[in-house]
């Protein structure tokens, strides 16, 4: 059942608020660009500046995206010598789905939607 994955299980608590702060940020082309080329990246992730590089984006305006996408908890980050690598936080993107899908098919489990949910997060 897609409710008992473990990266859900961390983000079950997801309430509007956060559900909105995350919508929004991935409301804008490059964000949701970033975000989707972390989630091909994992578990690795990727350097800021290889980030920007791969989009063409400059690296102080990729700064600023990265920086929303953070405050919405969608990227972690982590120091590796002079270099930050981002990764794709899959846990809260996994707490937003179910929160948007909670309700589908009146509260029963949707067979097809779990089953396909399921598949891409194996």
């Amino acid at each position: 059942m897609l409710y008992n994955h473990p990266y859900i299980d961390i983000y079950r608590n997801m309430d509007s608020i956060k559900a909105i702060e995350a919508l929004g940020a991935l409301a804008q082309n490059t964000r949701l660009d970033v975000f989707r080329l972390l989630v091909r990246h994992e578990p690795a992730g990727l350097p800021a500046g290889e980030i920007a590089r791969r989009l063409d984006v400059p690296q102080n305006t990729m700064s600023s995206h990265l920086a929303t996408l953070s405050r919405a908890d969608l990227v972690s980050s982590k120091r590796d010598s002079r270099l930050i690598i981002y990764r794709a936080n899959l846990a809260a993107m996994n707490g937003l789905v179910a929160f948007l899908l909670e309700n589908c098919c009146s509260g029963e489990e949707c067979a097809p939607l779990t089953n396909q949910l399921e598949r891409l997060c194996q």
